[in-house]
């Protein structure tokens, strides 16, 4: 396994035509430093690649993968005339140039996705949860025109809960002299049914005739 003499011409060629991908790694850093010049220009893909790891030769030690001695790289039949390598090279994975090692690879891929996962957690645990909550609006009935229906609305606003306030109210003619209490509420749809709100409304007897959701609406 190697390139031959990389400071030759029949070495560069063997490289050119060795070539392919586009990630630099320790490999590559290797083989650039073996170079002694840029490459003719006939050899295009030498000089591409001369150039492109040239630019990362001051933050090599970031750039992925092991180095290994330089008989370790090239094509399995082409003889180490550098020395570079050893007896059982041969034996050896072969790493491709512009490439890295693919457990490193999937080592990276993982704390990558981990770290991502735990910021996410982290976002949706601070996230406040969304509350489901309604528009109510209800209309409640006195007995007669002669029921007070300014204390008819203090006994419908004293219902209290978690969950539940009360908005805007409008006294709205039924006939007869007549008038019915229209009032809305919003609740919070875990803490608040409408069996509640109708049940502590009627239980005002003195008061009440009947109610009813006149509308009723997510929020």
């Amino acid at each position: 396994m190697g390139f031959g003499d990389l400071k030759t011409t029949a070495g560069l060629q063997v490289l050119n035509d060795y070539l392919e991908g586009y990630v630099p790694s320790q490999a590559d850093m290797a083989v650039f430093e073996a170079i002694s010049s840029p490459s003719p220009s006939d050899m295009c893909h030498v000089l591409r690649w001369y150039n492109h790891i040239k630019s990362y030769e001051k933050e090599k030690a970031s750039l992925p993968g092991v180095k290994k001695a330089l008989g370790k790289y090239g094509p399995a039949d082409v003889e180490d005339t550098t020395g570079s390598g050893t007896a059982d090279s041969e034996d050896d994975d072969d790493i491709d140039l512009f490439g890295s090692d693919e457990e490193e690879e999937s080592e990276e891929a993982k704390k990558l996705r981990e770290e991502r996962l735990a910021q996410y957690e982290s976002k949706k645990a601070k996230k406040p949860a969304l509350v489901a909550k309604s528009s109510i609006l209800i209309d409640v009935k006195p007995w007669d025109d002669e029921t007070d229906m300014a204390k008819l609305e203090e006994c419908v606003r004293s219902i209290q809960a978690d969950g539940l306030v009360w908005g805007f109210s409008k006294l709205v003619p039924v006939g007869y002299g007549i008038k019915k209490l229209q009032i809305q509420c919003v609740v919070e749809d875990d803490k608040v049914g409408t069996d509640m709100l109708e049940e502590q409304i009627s239980a005002f007897e003195d008061y009440v005739q009947s109610m009813d959701m006149a509308a009723f609406n997510k929020i």
